[in-house]
């Protein structure tokens, strides 16, 4: 080759090196990653669906890991968004500011974790009390609730789950534990699919995931709904949150602003949640 073909081409691949330099971060500014909660997965699913139709630049990634996942994620750096069903525990903020991290939470829907049984089931109706004694096992046949003369088969979520810690801190109390032959599972869906499957199952979802495969029991007589979970009301209302550093991409920033405005909270209600506002 002589020289100045030579010169020439070495200018040429600096030339694509170093734009390949400048694409890089522009790229990784227009991406989002989003990993926790399977409760808050549907909304964080359809959100993202829309607004990258709107930015046909940007492209979010989506995953339902639970939500001390998705807490653990924002809080070592491999995640922009982590999904979660509840707040964050004082030992995980402890670790984020060790990290030189300091969580934001935003509070993106209200949601009521929904205690349900197969549609076949007599109980309507039960009280934190009976629930408690269900899942710790002290409460084991239908017939001591007002069903059927069988045994309860209890559906639980996993310890990482969200929606477990909630169910637990409201119903069971803090340090009492599931009774040892719950059906554990790893996410909503896995726990709505396992009770609509059995006539004699127990088990609890968060209000977006009832089905009518399922029958939705009142507790203490009270509805799960929206208007109980804003005046909380309900036993077992919850708020659902989308944690970030406190620096955020400007891009997680105007995701979290689509999602925390008019658009976005109407497809938290769409997808079976409660609005914020």
């Amino acid at each position: 080759m002589r020289l100045g073909k030579f010169v020439k081409a070495l200018g040429a691949t600096a030339l694509v090196a170093s734009l390949a330099l400048v694409a890089v971060p522009a790229m990784a500014d227009s991406s989002i990653t989003i990993t926790g909660s399977t409760t808050v997965l549907p909304i964080a699913q359809k959100a993202a669906e829309v607004y990258m139709k709107k930015n046909p630049g940007v492209r979010i990634s989506v995953a339902g890991t639970g939500s001390g996942d998705g807490i653990k994620a924002v809080i070592d750096g491999t995640a922009d968004i982590g999904d979660a069903s509840r707040d964050m525990k004082k030992k995980e903020i402890a670790l984020a500011k060790k990290k030189g991290v300091t969580p934001v939470k935003h509070v993106v829907a209200l949601d009521c974790i929904v205690p349900v049984v197969n549609p076949v089931n007599p109980v309507k109706d039960l009280t934190i009390a009976q629930l408690k004694g269900i899942y710790t096992g002290k409460i084991k046949n239908w017939k001591e609730v007002g069903g059927n003369d069988k045994t309860i088969v209890v559906v639980s979520r996993d310890s990482s789950s969200g929606t477990f810690e909630v169910w637990n801190k409201k119903v069971l109390g803090k340090k009492v534990r599931v009774r040892p032959d719950a059906q554990l599972q790893a996410s909503n869906g896995a726990v709505a699919q396992a009770v609509a499957g059995n006539k004699y199952g127990i088990g609890y979802v968060g209000i977006g995931y009832l089905n009518p495969k399922l029958k939705g029991l009142t507790v203490g007589g009270v509805m799960a709904s929206p208007k109980t979970a804003m005046d909380m009301s309900y036993p077992i209302a919850r708020q659902l949150y989308m944690f970030t550093g406190s620096s955020p991409k400007p891009e997680t920033v105007k995701f979290l602003k689509f999602v925390k405005g008019a658009e976005g909270q109407k497809i938290a209600e769409e997808e079976g949640f409660v609005p914020v506002k």
